[in-house]
Parts: structure tokens; C-alpha cells; sequence
């Protein structure tokens, strides 16, 4: 039987990889240049969800550890979108509190 926190995580990893991507991208048709590290941050986000998600999916021998990356990588992301006025980058610094969260109550379990 699966962790009770497992549809959960997996479930906040794939809506703060979503929002990341979506925050990249208008942070990227707005500024570039002024929003170079946002971008860079919800790429690489974006991507350690995914990964997380799918390793948690797979029952992955690392899956606790990438679990504890992927909040570290979500915690920073939250703070520096949240420093931001935009909507995108208020729509993301949530779902990546969210996504911290859950893998950290991932890992506690």
C-alpha cells in the first residue's frame, strides 16, 4: 500500500511544474532580460517536478531524496517569484509552497 501522501505529492509536483512553465513563459514575452533568473528557476523547477513525480510513480530507490531536492528547489523558486508583482509569478510562488509541502510531509511519512 502506497504512502497517504503519495497522490498528493505527485499530484502538486505536476500542478507546480505546470505553473512554473506557465510563469517561464510570461516572464520570458514580458522581460527577458529583467526576468532571467525567474525563468531559469521555473525551468529548472519545472523539470525536478516532473522528475519527482515520475520517480515517486515508479516507487523510485531515490525517491525520498529527490523528493528532499525537489522542496529545496520549489522553496527557492516560491521566494524569488513571490517577489514579484506579476500574477504568473504570484500563480507559481504558490503552487511551488504547495509542492514543498507535500514533499516535505512525502519524506516525513
Amino acid at each position: 500500500m502506497r504512502d497517504p501522501n503519495f497522490e498528493q505529492c505527485v499530484q502538486a509536483c505536476y500542478e507546480c511544474a505546470v505553473a512554473c512553465d506557465q510563469c517561464a513563459a510570461a516572464c520570458l514575452e514580458e522581460s527577458a532580460s529583467r526576468m532571467k533568473r525567474c525563468i531559469s528557476l521555473c525551468t529548472d523547477c519545472a523539470a525536478i517536478c516532473r522528475l519527482c513525480a515520475a520517480m515517486l510513480a515508479r516507487d523510485g530507490e531515490f525517491s525520498n531524496a529527490l523528493c528532499t531536492f525537489c522542496a529545496l528547489v520549489c522553496d527557492a523558486c516560491a521566494r524569488l517569484c513571490s517577489t514579484h508583482e506579476a500574477e504568473q509569478c504570484q500563480i507559481c510562488a504558490g503552487a511551488c509552497l504547495g509542492c514543498t509541502l507535500a514533499c516535505r510531509d512525502m519524506v516525513e511519512a
